[in-house]
């Protein structure tokens, strides 16, 4: 298969990489779509640029310098109203070394413990970046916007999904209660990810 046909994720999240395929495929029938897992091992830059952006394109950068293809890497978040839009970037280490949900998720609550529930507005921000080895670059962000409630609730996704109840749903179901094809249809990353998909198609194929 030509490289045009080919492209890497920067993740080792198999769902991220098959939910590209599904979403590529439509555009480019034979695109080859390959996981961190699937290619030689390289130094994963640190996560250290101020917005989501920024974070995407360095990691898509790294990708396409280390296996030579075209590299598609997203960064997301949580950005909370009455935080000022924190966590933001840092939400996967909100509470420090080593990073973990569990702690993550008690400080959100313990941040948000005197916010009343009209005040608990929030949204997921995800920015999806694809780098071409010619330069070429698209970015694209979705945003899920809703609500931090007071208790965990379900056994799904990761993360604060357990505290953020969607606004563009029917039910009142947290991120972690929902069905993967649920939360697809609303997470800001399904969003961010269906907008790209006929851009990078175009790239490769062009």
């Amino acid at each position: 298969m030509a490289d045009a046909a080919r492209l890497v994720v920067a993740s080792r999240n198999a769902g991220k990489v098959a939910e590209m395929h599904r979403l590529l495929v439509a555009h480019v029938p034979d695109v080859e779509v390959l996981g961190l897992a699937d290619v030689a091992a390289y130094d994963e830059p640190v996560e250290d640029q101020p917005t989501f952006e920024g974070n995407a394109l360095l990691k898509a950068r790294a990708g396409v310098a280390a296996t030579g293809l075209p590299c598609i890497a997203d960064d997301s978040g949580l950005c909370v109203d009455a935080l000022q839009g924190m966590p933001g970037v840092l939400s996967a280490r909100w509470s420090g070394p080593p990073k973990s949900d569990e702690r993550n998720n008690r400080l959100l609550l313990d941040q948000l413990a005197d916010v009343p529930a009209e005040r608990r507005g929030a949204e997921f921000r995800c920015a999806v970046a694809c780098v071409l080895p010619d330069g070429r670059t698209v970015v694209v962000e979705g945003v899920m916007r809703g609500r931090v409630i007071t208790e965990l609730r379900g056994e799904g996704g990761f993360g604060y999904d357990v505290l953020f109840v969607p606004d563009d749903q029917e039910g009142e179901l947290t991120s972690a209660e929902m069905t993967p094809a649920q939360k697809d249809a609303v997470s800001h990353r399904g969003r961010a990810l269906r907008e790209i998909a006929p851009q990078v198609a175009t790239l490769l194929t062009s």
